[in-house]
């Protein structure tokens, strides 16, 4: 029995060694490789998983964009509040592909990404045929982009105008607003202002974003360095942008908005925009899970479209107004554009006011971006815009009426893409179940050496005082024994005398 109950004791020592080992060695080893697989797998290699994921975008994006109907344009022109209705969603289904990817020798990949838009009206409010009454977008444009000019060129313009028919306010379609319409006053206004709008053709808010490049990036391949891939070393061959008044301003940060380093903090992330013509900070807002992937989300502060008054770092963008709207004047062909939230949301109530019809609320119109901190992969994310176009009465411009000066909404648009199918599934299975199962084994492993160890050591200990107590009794047997012979022998008689008398019998 005690023989038996050293060989448990053996058995369960080195299952209990050998758990403590499986444990310490994961425990040590499991986050390296890990982190070594996350490095190999999220710089851009062409061996890499992540990598046909950043050359073909397999997330499911989608543009949705609602229009401001003017309800009252003849009102405005007599002086009063624009009201306006919301209109939509149009969406569309956008695809996103790199081509002429070019890898250089310092580290670094250059490359132009095309977006393609197609019209999904089963998920649109709508049709892109629909007719909607918007300000006349090039003429109110160029009517206050004309303001400084002498009197008799306004006239002449204005006179032009009239012969052209052209209005303040214009009902047109939605697809001729999004993708370009012929319009005879840009040939007018290049006769006239020669240079006031450099482009000709069709006019359309987006006419240049559909099939087209957003401009040739050059980013780190992270191969030698993992904290830089993504990042932006320069765009069109640009260090920084010319388009502000302040090197802060027109520094290139952070990467191009599509991935960022892994092995994220909670703290912010950037990104350079070509649409907004700028570099975006987000901070970190909370940590949460999509689909149970761990993530971080990140939102614009309030500061992002400041003023200079309100927030002095961002007085190279300015001109400004009141605060929540950025002047884009200087990237858009001086027209008097502005960017901000949809419905102005996290902007000056002035400007809010001012129009009848807006509702910001922070689940409708802020954006975010939901980001797995390991892999710095977006999991999901909804980066939202409204372009905004300053109208006013402008003096020698018969046709801008009385309008009182006003930042108008035309319309905003929301880019959104969640991982999903397939994608999400591997990205799952690699990225957050393995390691998981790495790190819930080593501490069972090691919450298992424990156990093991004591009952070797318990039984150990019993079978050794087994041993002991049977010597013990062994030896008491053999001296009361010998006690017991010894007092026998004191009390019988002497053998003779024994023999005599059973010779008498």
């Amino acid at each position: 029995m005690a023989a038996a109950r050293r060989r448990a004791a053996m058995g369960l020592g080195l299952a209990g060694a050998a758990c403590a080992l499986l444990g310490g060695c994961l425990l040590l080893v499991g986050p390296s490789v890990v982190k070594d697989q996350v490095v190999k797998n999220v710089r851009i290699d062409p061996s890499s998983i992540s990598f046909s994921m950043w050359k073909d975008i397999p997330v499911p994006f989608y543009m949705s964009v609602y229009f401001f109907e003017v309800l009252n344009p003849k009102d405005v022109l007599k002086g009063e509040k624009p009201a306006v209705k919301q209109r939509g969603p149009y969406v569309y289904r956008e695809f996103r592909y790199k081509t002429n990817i070019t890898f250089n020798d310092n580290d670094t990949v250059s490359y132009l990404e095309y977006r393609k838009l197609f019209f999904r009206p089963d998920l649109s409010n709508g049709s892109e045929d629909e007719y909607i009454v918007v300000p006349n977008i090039l003429m109110m444009g160029a009517a206050v982009m004309m303001e400084d000019l002498p009197e008799f060129v306004k006239l002449l313009l204005s006179g032009a105008l009239a012969g052209l028919k052209q209005e303040a306010f214009m009902n047109r379609t939605v697809r001729e607003i999004m993708w370009g319409y012929e319009d005879p006053l840009i040939d007018t206004i290049n006769a006239l202002v020669p240079g006031l709008i450099p482009f000709k053709g069709k006019f359309g808010l987006f006419v240049e974003l559909n099939n087209s490049n957003s401009g040739l990036f050059t980013v780190h391949t992270g191969k030698k360095n993992i904290s830089r891939v993504h990042m932006v070393d320069s765009w069109n061959g640009l260090k920084k942008v010319n388009y502000w008044r302040s090197n802060e301003c027109n520094m290139i940060n952070g990467t191009a908005g599509e991935m960022w380093p892994p092995f994220m903090s909670p703290t912010s992330l950037e990104f350079y925009s070509p649409d907004a013509c700028r570099s975006m900070t987000l901070v970190y807002e909370k940590s949460g899970k999509f689909e149970g992937v761990p993530t971080y989300r990140f939102v614009a502060p309030k500061t992002l479209f400041a003023n200079g008054t309100d927030y002095p770092p961002n007085e190279g963008f300015c001109p400004c107004m009141q605060s929540g709207i950025q002047n884009v004047s200087s990237c858009r062909l001086n027209a008097p554009m502005f960017i901000s939230h949809p419905h102005f949301y996290n902007a000056d109530p002035v400007l809010v006011n001012a129009v009848e019809g807006l509702n910001p609320s922070k689940e409708q119109h802020a954006l975010f971006l939901d980001v797995h901190p390991m892999t710095g992969i977006p999991m999901n994310c909804s980066i939202k815009l409204q372009l905004n176009l300053y109208i006013k009465r402008v003096s020698g411009i018969m046709q801008t009426g009385r309008i009182e000066p006003v930042v108008l909404p035309l319309l905003w648009f929301a880019e959104s893409g969640s991982i999903e199918g397939p994608v999400l599934k591997q990205f799952y299975t690699n990225l957050v179940l393995i390691p998981a199962l790495l790190e819930y084994l080593q501490y069972v492993f090691l919450g298992l050496s424990v156990p093991l160890i004591i009952s070797a050591a318990v039984l150990r200990v019993r079978s050794q005082e087994k041993c002991s107590l049977f010597w013990s009794s062994n030896k008491k047997n053999s001296d009361s024994n010998k006690a017991k012979q010894a007092t026998s022998a004191k009390k019988l008689p002497p053998i003779k005398g024994m023999v005599l008398r059973e010779a008498r019998l």
